[in-house]
């Protein structure tokens, strides 16, 4: 046969228990750093002008559609890849 078991009575606290902070409590820790992120920022920055000076004019053999504006959105992507491999700085 199963036990019954009585409810559990109310917990009794004291006042300073309740105003105690808790110290162990650890401490959110992010992958990127800010610095990481104002990378990523500048990088997508890059990307879309890169993608701005491609649609240009309506030439569609200029020396900025051809040439510079894939060498920008690639420098972008790099830029990407930098913020994202980028390690922290040890700061004690």
């Amino acid at each position: 046969m199963a036990q019954v078991s009585k409810p559990a009575g109310p917990v009794k606290t004291t006042a300073s228990a309740k105003t105690q902070p808790v110290s162990n409590a650890p401490q959110a820790q992010f992958v990127f750093s800010k610095e990481n992120y104002l990378w990523l920022i500048i990088s997508i920055a890059v990307v879309a002008f890169g993608f701005v000076l491609m649609s240009g004019t309506t030439d569609i053999y200029s020396t900025t559609k051809i040439v510079v504006a894939p060498v920008v959105v690639l420098a972008g992507f790099g830029l990407g890849f930098y913020a994202i491999l980028k390690k922290p700085s040890a700061k004690a």
